[in-house]
Protein backbone atom coordinates (compact mmCIF):
# COMPACT_ATOMS: atom_id res chain seq x y z
CA UNK A 1 0.00 0.00 0.00
CA UNK A 2 1.28 3.47 -0.86
CA UNK A 3 2.14 5.94 1.87
CA UNK A 4 -0.75 7.85 3.42
CA UNK A 5 -0.68 10.94 5.58
CA UNK A 6 -3.38 12.79 7.50
CA UNK A 7 -3.62 16.16 9.19
CA UNK A 8 -6.09 17.67 11.59
CA UNK A 9 -7.66 20.31 9.34
CA UNK A 10 -11.36 20.10 10.19
CA UNK A 11 -12.90 23.19 8.67
CA UNK A 12 -15.91 22.40 6.50
CA UNK A 13 -16.30 23.15 3.70
CA UNK A 14 -12.68 22.80 2.64
CA UNK A 15 -11.63 26.27 1.43
CA UNK A 16 -8.88 24.81 -0.77
CA UNK A 17 -11.24 22.46 -2.57
CA UNK A 18 -12.36 23.77 -5.99
CA UNK A 19 -15.58 21.77 -5.64
CA UNK A 20 -16.81 24.34 -3.12
CA UNK A 21 -16.77 26.98 -5.85
CA UNK A 22 -18.57 24.78 -8.36
CA UNK A 23 -22.18 25.52 -9.25
CA UNK A 24 -22.69 21.77 -9.68
CA UNK A 25 -23.24 21.21 -5.96
CA UNK A 26 -26.19 22.39 -3.91
CA UNK A 27 -25.67 25.04 -1.23
CA UNK A 28 -25.84 23.99 2.42
CA UNK A 29 -27.56 25.86 5.22
CA UNK A 30 -25.45 27.27 8.05
CA UNK A 31 -26.88 24.58 10.37
CA UNK A 32 -25.81 21.84 7.95
CA UNK A 33 -22.33 23.35 7.60
CA UNK A 34 -22.03 23.45 11.39
CA UNK A 35 -22.93 19.76 11.65
CA UNK A 36 -20.55 18.80 8.84
CA UNK A 37 -17.73 20.69 10.57
CA UNK A 38 -18.27 18.48 13.63
CA UNK A 39 -18.77 15.36 11.49
CA UNK A 40 -15.44 15.92 9.74
CA UNK A 41 -12.37 14.42 11.42
CA UNK A 42 -9.63 15.67 9.12
CA UNK A 43 -8.18 15.19 5.67
CA UNK A 44 -6.13 12.31 4.33
CA UNK A 45 -3.53 12.55 1.56
CA UNK A 46 -3.04 9.30 -0.37
CA UNK A 47 -0.40 8.45 -2.96
CA UNK A 48 -1.08 7.23 -6.48
CA UNK A 49 -1.56 3.44 -6.54
CA UNK A 50 -2.74 3.22 -2.93
CA UNK A 51 -5.57 0.94 -1.76
CA UNK A 52 -7.89 3.35 0.04
CA UNK A 53 -10.46 0.71 1.00
CA UNK A 54 -10.01 -3.06 0.72
CA UNK A 55 -12.68 -5.67 0.09
CA UNK A 56 -13.51 -7.54 3.29
CA UNK A 57 -11.99 -4.85 5.53
CA UNK A 58 -13.70 -2.87 8.25
CA UNK A 59 -13.05 0.85 8.46
CA UNK A 60 -14.29 3.38 11.05
CA UNK A 61 -14.47 6.20 8.51
CA UNK A 62 -16.35 7.53 5.52
CA UNK A 63 -14.63 9.68 2.93
CA UNK A 64 -15.49 12.34 0.38
CA UNK A 65 -12.96 12.71 -2.41
CA UNK A 66 -11.67 16.29 -2.65
CA UNK A 67 -8.91 15.80 -5.24
CA UNK A 68 -7.84 12.93 -7.48
CA UNK A 69 -9.11 9.90 -9.40
CA UNK A 70 -9.60 6.27 -8.42
CA UNK A 71 -11.56 3.14 -9.25
CA UNK A 72 -13.75 0.55 -7.53
CA UNK A 73 -12.99 -3.08 -8.26
CA UNK A 74 -13.52 -6.69 -7.23
CA UNK A 75 -11.11 -9.62 -7.50
CA UNK A 76 -11.67 -13.30 -8.21
CA UNK A 77 -9.64 -15.78 -6.14
CA UNK A 78 -7.19 -16.25 -9.04
CA UNK A 79 -6.47 -12.51 -9.17
CA UNK A 80 -8.62 -11.54 -12.16
CA UNK A 81 -9.96 -8.03 -11.66
CA UNK A 82 -13.25 -6.38 -12.62
CA UNK A 83 -13.37 -2.59 -12.38
CA UNK A 84 -16.98 -1.71 -11.60
CA UNK A 85 -16.78 2.09 -11.59
CA UNK A 86 -14.52 5.11 -11.23
CA UNK A 87 -14.45 7.68 -8.43
CA UNK A 88 -13.53 11.35 -8.59
CA UNK A 89 -13.98 14.58 -6.61
CA UNK A 90 -17.34 14.89 -4.88
CA UNK A 91 -17.88 11.13 -4.53
CA UNK A 92 -18.69 9.62 -1.13
CA UNK A 93 -16.89 6.32 -0.49
CA UNK A 94 -16.95 3.82 2.36
CA UNK A 95 -20.69 3.93 2.98
CA UNK A 96 -21.06 0.28 2.01
CA UNK A 97 -18.64 -0.77 4.75
CA UNK A 98 -20.49 1.42 7.25
CA UNK A 99 -23.89 -0.13 6.60
CA UNK A 100 -22.89 -3.73 5.81
CA UNK A 101 -20.07 -4.21 8.30
CA UNK A 102 -17.30 -4.63 5.76
CA UNK A 103 -16.42 -3.49 2.26
CA UNK A 104 -17.70 -5.57 -0.66
CA UNK A 105 -15.22 -4.02 -3.10
CA UNK A 106 -11.85 -2.26 -3.06
CA UNK A 107 -10.87 1.26 -4.12
CA UNK A 108 -7.46 2.14 -5.58
CA UNK A 109 -6.15 5.57 -6.55
CA UNK A 110 -5.24 6.50 -10.13
CA UNK A 111 -3.54 9.71 -9.02
CA UNK A 112 -2.56 11.37 -5.73
CA UNK A 113 -5.79 11.83 -3.82
CA UNK A 114 -7.04 13.98 -0.94
CA UNK A 115 -9.94 12.71 1.12
CA UNK A 116 -12.21 14.43 3.62
CA UNK A 117 -12.54 12.01 6.57
CA UNK A 118 -15.79 11.52 8.51
CA UNK A 119 -16.44 9.47 11.63
CA UNK A 120 -18.71 6.57 10.77
CA UNK A 121 -20.30 6.62 14.25
CA UNK A 122 -21.83 10.04 13.55
CA UNK A 123 -23.72 8.83 10.50
CA UNK A 124 -26.87 8.03 12.48
CA UNK A 125 -26.87 11.58 13.87
CA UNK A 126 -26.93 12.83 10.30
CA UNK A 127 -29.96 10.64 9.54
CA UNK A 128 -31.78 11.64 12.75
CA UNK A 129 -31.13 15.37 12.75
CA UNK A 130 -30.65 16.46 9.13
CA UNK A 131 -33.26 15.16 6.72
CA UNK A 132 -31.83 17.04 3.73
CA UNK A 133 -28.33 15.65 4.31
CA UNK A 134 -29.83 12.17 4.73
CA UNK A 135 -31.57 12.66 1.39
CA UNK A 136 -28.21 13.70 -0.10
CA UNK A 137 -26.59 10.44 1.03
CA UNK A 138 -29.53 8.50 -0.43
CA UNK A 139 -29.23 10.47 -3.69
CA UNK A 140 -25.55 9.61 -3.98
CA UNK A 141 -26.21 5.90 -3.50
CA UNK A 142 -29.08 5.96 -6.02
CA UNK A 143 -26.82 7.75 -8.51
CA UNK A 144 -24.17 5.08 -8.07
CA UNK A 145 -26.82 2.45 -8.83
CA UNK A 146 -27.79 4.32 -12.02
CA UNK A 147 -24.16 4.40 -13.16
CA UNK A 148 -23.74 0.69 -12.49
CA UNK A 149 -26.93 -0.02 -14.46
CA UNK A 150 -25.53 1.82 -17.48
CA UNK A 151 -22.14 0.13 -17.13
CA UNK A 152 -23.78 -3.30 -16.98
CA UNK A 153 -25.82 -2.50 -20.08
CA UNK A 154 -22.63 -1.47 -21.86
CA UNK A 155 -20.69 -4.61 -20.95
CA UNK A 156 -23.63 -6.87 -21.73
CA UNK A 157 -25.00 -5.39 -24.96
CA UNK A 158 -22.64 -2.90 -26.60
CA UNK A 159 -19.97 -3.99 -29.05
CA UNK A 160 -16.32 -3.60 -28.05
CA UNK A 161 -15.90 -0.26 -29.81
CA UNK A 162 -19.23 1.00 -28.42
CA UNK A 163 -18.18 -0.07 -24.91
CA UNK A 164 -14.93 1.85 -25.16
CA UNK A 165 -16.61 4.90 -26.65
CA UNK A 166 -19.17 4.90 -23.85
CA UNK A 167 -16.58 4.49 -21.10
CA UNK A 168 -14.45 7.38 -22.32
CA UNK A 169 -17.43 9.68 -22.95
CA UNK A 170 -18.85 8.76 -19.51
CA UNK A 171 -15.59 9.61 -17.71
CA UNK A 172 -15.22 12.89 -19.56
CA UNK A 173 -18.83 13.80 -18.76
CA UNK A 174 -18.32 13.08 -15.07
CA UNK A 175 -15.00 14.92 -14.98
CA UNK A 176 -16.44 18.00 -16.66
CA UNK A 177 -19.29 17.99 -14.14
CA UNK A 178 -16.84 18.56 -11.29
CA UNK A 179 -14.54 20.95 -13.14
CA UNK A 180 -11.56 18.62 -13.59
CA UNK A 181 -10.39 19.74 -17.02
CA UNK A 182 -10.58 23.56 -16.80
CA UNK A 183 -11.51 23.89 -20.46
CA UNK A 184 -8.50 21.87 -21.69
CA UNK A 185 -8.84 18.72 -23.83
CA UNK A 186 -9.88 16.01 -21.35
CA UNK A 187 -6.98 13.83 -20.21
CA UNK A 188 -7.91 10.52 -18.57
CA UNK A 189 -5.40 8.72 -16.29
CA UNK A 190 -6.43 5.18 -17.27
CA UNK A 191 -4.27 2.62 -19.06
CA UNK A 192 -5.39 -0.02 -21.54
CA UNK A 193 -5.23 -2.55 -18.70
CA UNK A 194 -7.74 -0.48 -16.72
CA UNK A 195 -9.94 -0.32 -19.81
CA UNK A 196 -9.71 -4.09 -20.35
CA UNK A 197 -10.60 -4.76 -16.70
CA UNK A 198 -13.58 -2.41 -16.96
CA UNK A 199 -15.00 -3.65 -20.25
CA UNK A 200 -14.40 -7.40 -19.80
CA UNK A 201 -12.10 -7.57 -22.83
CA UNK A 202 -8.69 -9.13 -23.29
CA UNK A 203 -5.76 -6.73 -23.40
CA UNK A 204 -5.14 -7.62 -27.06
CA UNK A 205 -8.77 -6.91 -27.99
CA UNK A 206 -8.67 -3.68 -26.01
CA UNK A 207 -5.54 -2.53 -27.82
CA UNK A 208 -7.08 -3.20 -31.25
CA UNK A 209 -10.26 -1.37 -30.27
CA UNK A 210 -8.31 1.54 -28.79
CA UNK A 211 -6.32 1.90 -32.03
CA UNK A 212 -9.55 2.15 -34.03
CA UNK A 213 -10.58 5.22 -32.03
CA UNK A 214 -7.09 6.68 -32.41
CA UNK A 215 -7.32 6.17 -36.18
CA UNK A 216 -10.66 8.00 -36.17
CA UNK A 217 -8.97 10.96 -34.43
CA UNK A 218 -11.18 10.57 -31.38
CA UNK A 219 -8.26 9.87 -29.00
CA UNK A 220 -4.60 10.64 -28.58
CA UNK A 221 -2.66 8.02 -26.58
CA UNK A 222 -0.36 8.98 -23.72
CA UNK A 223 2.17 6.94 -21.78
CA UNK A 224 -0.32 6.07 -19.03
CA UNK A 225 -3.59 7.47 -20.26
CA UNK A 226 -5.17 9.24 -23.19
CA UNK A 227 -6.50 12.60 -24.34
CA UNK A 228 -10.09 12.59 -25.60
CA UNK A 229 -10.38 14.68 -28.77
CA UNK A 230 -13.99 14.08 -29.86
CA UNK A 231 -16.40 13.55 -27.00
CA UNK A 232 -19.50 14.11 -29.12
CA UNK A 233 -18.26 11.55 -31.63
CA UNK A 234 -17.74 9.01 -28.86
CA UNK A 235 -21.24 9.63 -27.52
CA UNK A 236 -22.73 9.15 -30.97
CA UNK A 237 -20.74 5.97 -31.51
CA UNK A 238 -21.91 4.58 -28.16
CA UNK A 239 -25.52 5.71 -28.73
CA UNK A 240 -25.35 7.46 -25.36
CA UNK A 241 -27.08 10.78 -24.78
CA UNK A 242 -25.13 11.69 -21.67
CA UNK A 243 -26.06 12.03 -18.02
CA UNK A 244 -28.79 14.41 -16.94
CA UNK A 245 -27.52 16.17 -13.80
CA UNK A 246 -28.28 19.75 -12.82
CA UNK A 247 -27.18 20.18 -9.23
CA UNK A 248 -26.04 17.43 -6.92
CA UNK A 249 -25.13 16.97 -3.25
CA UNK A 250 -21.67 17.42 -1.77
CA UNK A 251 -21.19 15.65 1.56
Amino acid sequence: MAQQSAHSERKYPCERCPLQRSKTFRDMTSREIGFMSRFKRGELAVDKGAIVLAEGARNPHLYTILFGWGFRYKLLPDGRRQIVNYVMPGDLIGLQGSLMGEMQHSIETLSPMTLCVFERGELMSLYREHADLAFDVTWLTAREECMLDENLLSVGRRTAIERLAYLLAFLVSRGRGVGLFNGAPPQLPITQQHIADTLGLSLVHTNKTFRKLVDRKMLRPLDRGCVVLDVEGLMSLARWEGSNEDTRPFI
